[in-house]
């Protein structure tokens, strides 16, 4: 990952806003229509070129591809970043969808996950949350969470060899240095039904032994891999009645030594690891605090870690940093815009969180990033206003931090 020792970074968490003609095409391709293969190839091709040229002009120094490539076919759309993998993965089923469905887990003892509809923040503000007027928005289209009905692999080679190929070209076509893809992790990857394994740990293995093949391709052709995986913190917002920390902990770290098995060889400094407590639209009162998933965070085998910490409900957290030692060579991307909010942060204010990090942890260890993905969150004009601040942030900061 790039570093710097003159002025502080700017990158973001994954997803950008789609245009238009895209979303159109995804649309019609979700409904059934019949479209021209190579309409689509191309017209994603050149969407991911013109994003990019977007990114680079308005001076992100480490861009990404915006998850173009993971289907989305309306702007508000919460869950692109994981409804994609179950259809590059053989024996998942789609025939009965739904976020209704609980999640199973068969081995004795284990923590319990609960239905979406029964998470304590939703049964906390049931009233909010079944109003439609009250601002709150948690999904949108149908889920493709999908039933596993058999042995999980990988076969989804040709739509990443497509993102790569046309990311890559246009990486090339801008001459950017340095570009990110974001990939889901083994522990939200398997929340699903499971029909087949014998434990969801099994399930979760599988998933994170098939997931592999993507995080492969994704460094071998050069690029930095960002794995997402919400489950490690939003899990415990899904567990009835409140777990201790000391049980959920337990429970995380399972998952995570199934992403470090699947992050076994590869090198660490090519990967960084997002951490989220969710990013739809509400009161987030039962979101497990950071300093309570930080060094389960950082038992992670990555480079760099992204995390939110520009929202009200954790831009406090940064003085967790102020106690917690930064492991030697790592770096992190503490979220200075948010996605959960259409104010747009005053470069000074953005300036201001930056210090905060860069005093914890040392100026060359942050970078400036987004609290989570902007497309499909926020309006597509606000978001790369949000961009914008972020970046002219980046420089008060380092105006700050490296030239007084």
């Amino acid at each position: 990952m790039r570093r710097s020792d003159n002025r502080i970074l700017t990158s973001h968490a994954g997803s950008l806003p789609r245009p238009d003609d895209l979303l159109e095409l995804n649309q019609r391709r979700r409904a059934g229509e019949l479209v021209d293969e190579q309409e689509y190839a191309l017209q994603l091709r050149k969407s991911v070129e013109e994003l990019v040229r977007l990114q680079k002009s308005i001076g992100i120094d480490v861009v990404g591809d915006g998850e173009f490539g993971k289907s989305m076919s309306q702007r508000v759309d919460y869950a692109a970043w994981r409804t994609y993998a179950p259809q590059r993965l053989a024996g998942i089923s789609f025939d009965r969808m739904s976020e209704e469905l609980p999640i199973r887990r068969s081995s004795p003892g284990q923590i319990e996950l609960t239905s979406m509809l029964d998470r304590r923040d939703r049964v906390q503000f049931a009233e909010t949350y079944a109003d439609a007027a009250s601002g709150i928005a948690t999904t949108s289209g149908p889920s493709l969470r999908g039933v596993c009905i058999g042995p999980v692999s990988f076969i989804g080679q040709s739509q990443i060899a497509s993102d790569i190929a046309n990311f890559k070209s246009a990486l090339d076509a801008e001459d950017v240095e340095e570009g990110f893809m974001t990939a889901i992790g083994p522990a939200s990857c398997s929340r699903m039904l499971n029909e087949y394994y014998a434990t969801d740990d099994e399930l979760l293995y599988a998933c994170a032994d098939a997931m592999r093949e993507e995080y492969r391709a994704i460094i071998d052709a050069g690029l930095v891999l960002q794995i997402d995986d919400p489950a490690i913190a939003e899990n415990f917002d899904q567990i009835n009645p409140e777990p201790t920390i000391k049980d959920y902990t337990a429970f995380t770290m399972k998952r995570v030594e199934a992403l470090n098995h699947a992050l076994r060889d590869l090198p660490q400094e090519r990967i960084r690891f997002h951490l989220c407590w969710g990013s739809w639209h509400g009161p987030h009162s039962t979101d497990i605090a950071m300093r309570d998933i930080v060094e389960t965070m950082l038992a992670i085998n990555a480079g760099g870690y992204s995390f939110e910490a520009g929202n009200v409900r954790h831009e406090h957290e940064w003085k967790v940093w102020q106690d917690v030692k930064l492991p030697e060579g790592k770096v992190i991307l503490p979220g200075v815009v948010s996605h959960a909010t259409n104010v747009i942060e005053h470069p000074e204010l953005v300036a201001d969180r930056i210090e905060r990090f860069a005093r914890a942890v040392g100026h060359k260890n942050v970078i400036a990033s987004t609290d989570c993905g902007l497309g499909g969150r926020i309006h597509p004009q606000l978001a790369w206003a949000k961009l914008a601040s972020l970046v002219e942030g980046a420089s008060l900061a380092s105006e700050h931090l490296y030239r007084r």
